[in-house]
């Protein structure tokens, strides 16, 4: 019998004044799994773009600044490939996860148990990879996930893995800070199935994190991922509503 094909993945990176990181990031992706790198340039004013290209990565540019709108200019490029993946992965670029557990991320996916998988943070974050404001964060939003949908998170941190047609059939839009939470809310009311694998958590390689650099930038980003729940929340009851009525 011959072997089962390898799915075909790729990878969407947001990037947004990275350069000083990109270089160790590609070194640690691991490439033989993926069909495409796509390092998303989100309006850097350093040489994101040159450096990631160097290394051998498809580089697009987004000038509207937001982690969703990055997000959702990668998938606008996979999109217009001639065959779609299989799977899609997304990783920031701080390397603060460690892209080289994406082959961890897509088992549960390509075994048929799983059609979205992230990956956990909290039980092996190095020490200050999370703020106190992040680890509340966190847990604020999976209990608002929890209350208005009834499926238990762990965490909403950035690296995940998802099937490609799973992906579709969400119809994300969010352009901000509220990607995460937005895949997550909507794929407990579609009733994905999910899991979450404990991975390490380190450290930003280098640089100045936009969210949990500045205590201003983690009030923002909380902010902004509780009221997109919010909204996800309303939009969830009305449609019920609808459907009862």
């Amino acid at each position: 019998m011959a072997a089962p094909l390898a799915p075909t993945i790729d990878l969407v990176v947001p990037a947004r004044n990275e350069a000083v990181n990109i270089p160790s990031l590609l070194e640690s992706i691991p490439w033989s799994m993926l069909r495409h790198v796509v390092v998303v340039d989100n309006g850097s004013t350093d040489q994101t773009a040159w450096t990631a290209r160097q290394g051998g990565a498809i580089v697009i540019q987004e000038k509207r600044r937001g982690y969703g709108s990055a997000c959702l200019a990668g998938l606008a490029w996979i999109a217009d490939c001639d065959e779609p993946p299989d799977l899609v992965g997304f990783v920031d670029a701080d390397l603060a996860d460690d892209p080289r557990h994406l082959v961890d991320l897509s088992r549960p996916i390509t075994n048929g148990t799983a059609d979205l998988a992230i990956a956990c943070r909290q039980r092996h974050a190095e020490k200050g990879a999370l703020t106190a404001t992040q680890r509340f964060g966190n847990r604020l939003a999976c209990l608002l996930i929890w209350m208005a949908t009834g499926r238990r998170y762990r965490d909403v941190g950035p690296m995940r893995m998802v099937r490609y047609t799973s992906l579709k059939t969400l119809a994300m839009s969010d352009p901000t800070w509220g990607w995460t939470v937005e895949m997550q809310f909507k794929a407990a009311v579609t009733g994905l199935r999910f899991s979450e694998i404990d991975l390490p958590y380190h450290q930003r390689h280098a640089g100045k994190s936009k969210i949990s650099g500045s205590v201003i930038g983690s009030i923002r980003a909380g902010v902004k991922i509780i009221t997109t729940i919010g909204k996800l929340w309303c939009q969830h009851l009305t449609a019920r509503s609808k459907q009862k009525g």
